[in-house]
């Protein structure tokens, strides 16, 4: 009875140790503990790095590239003009608020200018046809007037007058008229003259918009990019 007894706490003791040992597994969800380690670290999914790669700064985050503003509007060259030389001083007095600098600049253009008005029978096709014109005027008592001859554009036209107002002519016209003449017209003459153009560059929306109020002060002028 007693071996039976003393064999007994033997198997016992032998088996608490083989249970605290984890050989025969455990009662709870763990696995037995070389089992646990080899699952933590998992080896075949193990990846080594090369010196560079473990020394390289770990790449920023991406993140979302917002889309760069637009560009204010800017004006390359604008030119305004053909100003004679009365109006173009008038003009740059007024540009000079905008202090726009070496960004200024003026350059001179021919052009033409209205010198006088002429009052005129337009060309009668040859000097027998302006002749007969003629004495046609002097039959209604106008004997003061010119044939144009060759070196004319309005060659075998008859003169009537040169006025230096548009108001004298009109009033030279409406005299004729009462006289009997109703072919008489009215005609400016030109005369070669300096004029000037003004150039700005490089303007922001605000400037070009204060140039385009000065430029409105001058309507027969246009306001154009330069060539």
């Amino acid at each position: 009875m007693l071996k039976f007894v003393f064999w007994l706490l033997a198997g016992i003791n032998l088996l608490v140790l083989a249970i605290g040992q984890g050989y025969l597994g455990s009662f709870r969800s763990e696995t037995r503990e070389p089992a646990r380690l080899k699952n933590q670290l998992q080896a075949s999914k193990l990846t080594l790095l090369t010196q560079e790669q473990a020394t390289a700064p770990a790449a920023p985050p991406a993140t979302e590239t917002a889309a760069a503003p637009a560009p204010p509007p800017s004006y390359a060259c604008t030119e305004v003009g053909n100003f004679l030389l009365a109006d173009g001083r008038r003009f740059e007095a007024q540009v000079a608020a905008l202090d726009l600098g070496d960004r200024q600049s003026r350059r001179n253009v021919a052009g033409q200018e209205i010198s006088s008005y002429m009052v005129y029978i337009p060309p009668q096709g040859s000097k027998e046809g302006a002749d007969r014109k003629a004495g046609e005027l002097k039959q209604l008592g106008v004997t003061n007037y010119f044939i144009m001859n060759e070196g004319s554009p309005l060659r075998w036209g008859i003169s009537l007058g040169v006025f230096k107002s548009e108001n004298s002519a009109q009033s030279q016209l409406a005299s004729l008229n009462k006289q009997g003449v109703h072919s008489a017209r009215i005609a400016p003459r030109y005369s070669t003259s300096k004029q000037m153009a003004y150039q700005f560059r490089d303007l922001d929306a605000a400037t070009r918009t204060r140039l385009e109020k000065i430029k409105a002060q001058f309507p027969e002028q246009e306001l154009r990019n330069c060539k």
